[in-house]
This record gives structure tokens, sequence and C-alpha cells, in this order.
């Protein structure tokens, strides 16, 4: 399976995992924090390893000179990580050619930090968030047009506004899940109490079920466990709101087309909040299982040596998993919504 490192290198003394009350320390690659890595001869064999596929690590002038060539500037996080610990020459150079990207990619680079931590660790996130926008448009579509027939452009802003609500559900089922790069300090509180233990507990758990460990950052059984009800969590909190929005949207339209004119073929107006809850338990326990089965099998498929040698390999099955994933999970809703009582 393909290695996914931190993405600052992080020397032997700063791999013990902090106390609950310390901020300090720098965890990159993708996903939160796990527990200390070991120590004795496996960490010069790590460094080596990671050395030779993510090349040597930049100190502080080398990185000032690379970007000074480049005429690109560092956000702060990153400029304090190459002052502090250095920063492997890959992931230097992975940033500035995305920064360097045409619009909108390098504005969204410089001005959005959730797009690109994940970009800086997994290359391919903008990839797998079009496939399953355009997969999941292009079958919604299909399904609006058998369904309302010749009533399709009459009824448009009903699609429309299905359509819309699902992007984000679109970009929130892959996001969730996402690889993730930390740089800097962690921006968990250092104050006790409830909350503040649940936030470092959670900012310590996988981005998924089947991340990948790297040097200096390992995952627990039990972390994994309890990622997959975080995430379950998660994906419930954002079908429950998306479902809010896009039924109640359905809903005032419907309504209001009704009162200017009726017709004795009109269904039903479905139950709001009924409908918000399925969406929310659809999500947190299928779509969660779904989507971390896939991160899991992408994973591997990224990592065999069919796909090192022919990138093209991931990519075909990242669609078609997803293809296979999006018409399972339609149909499986339908069943849901007809047994919940809401269809």
């Amino acid at each position: 399976m393909r290695k996914l490192p931190c993405l600052f290198w992080t020397p032997k003394r700063y791999r013990v995992r902090s106390s609950p009350g310390d901020d300090g320390g720098i965890n990159g690659g993708n996903g939160g924090g796990g527990d200390g890595g070991g120590g004795g001869g496996d960490d010069g064999e790590e460094d080596e390893a990671e050395e030779k596929e993510f090349g040597p690590i930049l100190k502080f002038d080398e990185v000032m000179k690379e970007t000074e060539r480049r005429g690109i500037a560092l956000p702060e996080d990153m400029l304090e990580a190459a002052k502090s610990v250095g920063i492997r020459k890959l992931f230097l150079l992975r940033y500035l050619d995305l920064q360097g990207s045409v619009w909108p990619l390098g504005f969204l680079m410089r001005t959005c930090t959730m797009l690109r931590n994940r970009m800086l660790a997994d290359p391919s996130f903008l990839f797998k968030v079009g496939t399953e926008i355009a997969i999941d448009s292009c079958c919604a579509t299909f399904a609006e047009v058998q369904k309302r027939g010749e009533d399709f452009w009459s009824e448009f802003e009903l699609y429309a506004a299905d359509l819309l609500v699902g992007l984000v559900v679109d970009v929130a089922l892959v996001g969730l899940l996402a690889p993730y790069a930390r740089i800097g300090k962690t921006s968990v509180p250092s104050s006790t109490g409830l909350f503040s233990g649940l936030k470092r507990s959670c900012a310590a758990l996988p981005s998924s079920v089947f991340e990948a460990e790297r040097p200096g950052c390992k995952f627990s059984v039990n972390q994994r466990i309890a990622a997959f009800f975080y995430k379950g969590v998660l994906y419930g909190s954002v079908g429950f709101g998306c479902g809010l929005i896009g039924q109640g949207i359905a809903n005032l339209i419907m309504t209001a087309k009704r009162s200017i004119k009726k017709s004795e073929e009109d269904v039903p107006v479905p139950p709001l909040f009924e409908s918000a809850a399925l969406w929310g338990v659809f999500l947190g326990l299928s779509s969660n299982a779904r989507y971390q089965i896939i991160n899991g099998l992408e994973r591997v498929v990224e990592g065999s040596t069919a796909a090192k040698r022919i990138p093209v390999v991931a990519m075909a099955f990242t669609v078609g998993v997803r293809f296979a994933n999006n018409v399972y999970g339609g149909m499986q809703f339908v069943d849901w919504a007809k047994l919940s009582g809401v269809q």
C-alpha cells in the first residue's frame, strides 16, 4: 500500500506524543495525529525510506531560496514549519506548483486552507470530488427525467434545487474522509473540561478508518473504530442539514405552485423533518460505511505497482467504484424511503 508520510519532517525528539495540555509539535501528512512513533533503529529506517520516496528535508534557507526563485510567498503556518523543522522537498514543490496553477485553483490554494491541506496530502482530491459530482449529477438527472417525464421542464426548479443540494452533499462525502495535511501547532485549546478533551480526542483520529499510518503518526484499532462513528455523526449532520434545506425549498416551490394551480394528480407534499431525518440517518449509516470502504479500496489500488506505473489505472478505478456505489446507494435510499413512509 502507498505510504503517506508526514508533510513536514519531525525530528525524533518531537515524535513523543504530547501531553493533553501541550500545544506543540507538527503533524503533517494526511489526517489527524496519532500515537507517537516508536524509537530505536526503526526511526533511522523510516527516515531513510521517507527521504528516498519524498525527497530530502529542506531547511529554512533552502525553502526561502526556492520560493523567492518562483516569486511565491508561503502562508504563515508553512513558514513557521520551515523555520522550526524544515519541509520535505516533494511537498514544497507540490505546493508551489499548485499555487502557480491557473485560476481558480491557484487562488483557492492561497486562500482556502482546507483545500490546500487536502491537495498536499492527496493530489487526486479534486479529481475524486469532480468524479463524485459528475456521476451523481448525471445519475440524478437521468432519474429525474425518467420520473417526471413530460413534466420535467415545468418542474425544473425542483430538479435544480435537488441538484444544488446534491453538490454540497457530494463535496462533504468526499472531503470529510479525505486525508489532509496537519501544519503547525494544533488549534485545540489546552484548557481542561469535557469538550476540550473531546476535541483533542477527535483531532487525534484518522481521517478515515483505513487511513495509512506514517512515520511518527500511528493509529490504534480503537481510534479507527472511533473514527467510523465520529464520521458517521458528521455525515448524519450534513445529511440532516442538507435534507432540511433541500426538502424545504422543494416544499415551498410545490406549495406556491399549487396555490396558483391545483390538480388531482398532485402528489402529497413530503414531510419536511421526516425527510431530513431520513437523509441524516441514511448518510450517517449507509453512506458512511460505503465511503469508508471506497477510501480503503482506493488506497490499495493507488499503492499497487500497476497504478504507480500507469496512473490512469487508479483514476479508472475511482470512476468505476464510485459509479457503482452511486447506483447502489440510490436504489438503497429509495428502499429506505419507502420503508420509512416518507415516499
